[in-house]
């Protein structure tokens, strides 16, 4: 079962541009706030409140070492999200097998023929002027 209030923390780190950066950049290694600071131009005063967002999400982990922090990716990533998405992709799927067997039950049966001298539109337009 997802914890909505652990799912509300990783999707809301998630859904800022830089934090999803920074997630790909310590998919290829850790790094310390300076080495993620860098490249986005912004203050290391900045990216440790993305790191911290990202670290209460436990998308990220950091260890102190020497006057520096190092990031890491967390273990257990976008778990969450993914358990949550599987929910609605099975539900889908029921859905979707369920319209496929219709489709094959009515594949052969004959379609509404419009009663004659009328257009299938003059059966929707009816009482109308």
């Amino acid at each position: 079962m997802v914890q909505y209030s652990q799912l509300d923390r990783t999707l809301a780190a998630i859904a800022d541009p830089t934090r999803r950066q920074v997630l790909e950049r310590l998919g290829a290694g850790s790094a310390t706030i300076t080495e993620l600071a860098e490249p986005f131009g912004i203050s290391i005063t900045g990216m440790k409140k993305h790191v911290r967002i990202l670290e209460d999400a436990r998308l990220v982990t950091t260890e102190k070492v020497g006057r520096a922090r190092r990031c890491t990716a967390g273990p257990g990533r976008l778990d969450d999200v993914e358990a949550w998405m599987e929910t609605y992709r099975r539900t889908l799927e029921e859905r979707l097998d369920r319209f496929e067997e219709l489709l094959e039950r009515t594949k052969g049966a004959p379609h509404d023929q419009p009663a004659e001298g009328r257009t299938p539109d003059a059966r929707h337009d009816a009482g109308r002027p």
